[in-house]
């Protein structure tokens, strides 16, 4: 078995899906899916009955959910400050460990509209000031979202 440490995981093994080769600088190793073990990863710590280390916190939060820690606060409603001391220190709150689980088994099992709202979350910083348009359809209001410019509407 081959003990995987990428992203400082300590308890990690791989009982197969690997190569150790022979190179010019020494042992290497190679892995047949990278992106399907990362996957693996992530679930299983997503579905472990203990609580998260800081360091399976941070993988679960880079990796599988491929979020800064600045934009993991905002998701969850806290600051980038928090989210590193929670990493560095493994301490973290009930509520944020069971939240990033949630949140990833949501993303990895297909939950859409948890999917839409951490990309709606996402581009809020990058979005420009936008405005909402609404208009009467047969089968109610629609909205729609524009860039906010110069506008000569009418204020209600």
């Amino acid at each position: 078995m081959y003990h995987y440490t990428d992203g400082g995981l300590k308890s990690v093994w791989l009982a197969n899906g690997y190569k150790i080769q022979s190179t010019p600088h020494g042992k290497g190793m190679s892995i047949e899916d990278l992106d399907g073990l990362c996957v693996a990863i992530c679930l299983a710590l997503a579905k472990k009955p203990s609580p998260l280390t800081g360091t399976e916190f941070r993988y679960i939060r880079s990796a599988g959910l491929m979020q800064s820690q600045a934009g993991l606060a905002k998701l969850l409603g806290s600051n980038e400050q928090a989210v590193a001391r929670w990493e560095k220190t493994g301490k973290l709150p009930r509520w944020g460990d069971k939240l990033v689980r949630l949140l990833y088994l949501a993303r990895a099992e297909g939950s859409a509209p948890i999917g839409s709202v951490i990309e709606r979350i996402n581009a809020v910083e990058r979005a420009e000031k936008q405005k909402i348009v609404l208009r009467a359809a047969k089968a109610g209001w629609v909205s729609k979202m524009e860039s906010q410019g110069n506008d000569e509407g009418i204020a209600a």
